[in-house]
């Protein structure tokens, strides 16, 4: 139903939803779920994006999982939406806990590669692009530099 919504006022509004999800999690601490995914092409660059919320910084494909959502397709569902393209070679990397702006957060990291060119919906994600791992833009976000951690663990 979102998509209706045209892409320029979905991008306006997404900061001012962000901020108050984040309100909303610190206050009520609800427990909640993640899933994110490093994206590999042929020649093993990693796929990260850049959000039109947030911090700005570049990040992995991730996003929401319902509690009782299957991981795996919780991601393909946030890639197609986002990226416009499928998963293909899934690998489950990590499942672990943490907190999120304060609430209980259960998390998944896969490692994938994109069956089509990757498109930024122009709602979520503005920017799309490939990058060697040993030349990584800058600034990171800190879950970006910590999925980076599992990634070179394996």
């Amino acid at each position: 139903m979102l998509h209706l919504i045209p892409a320029p006022l979905h991008r306006a509004v997404l900061p001012l939803g962000h901020a108050l999800r984040k309100t909303y999690l610190r206050l009520f601490k609800p427990r909640i779920a993640g899933v994110a995914v490093f994206i590999r092409d042929e020649h093993e660059r990693v796929l990260l994006i850049r959000q039109s919320y947030g911090s700005g910084h570049w990040t992995t494909p991730a996003g929401g999982a319902r509690l009782t959502e299957d991981p795996e397709m919780a991601i393909r569902r946030e890639v197609r939406e986002e990226l416009s393209c499928e998963l293909v070679e899934l690998v489950l990397l990590h499942e672990g806990e943490d907190t999120m702006h304060g609430a209980p957060h259960r998390h998944w990291i896969f490692h994938a590669r994109a069956h089509g060119e990757p498109r930024p919906d122009r709602r979520e994600v503005i920017e799309a692009r490939w990058f060697a791992l040993d030349d990584l833009p800058q600034p990171l976000t800190r879950s970006t530099r910590d999925r980076l951690d599992v990634l070179k663990q394996r």
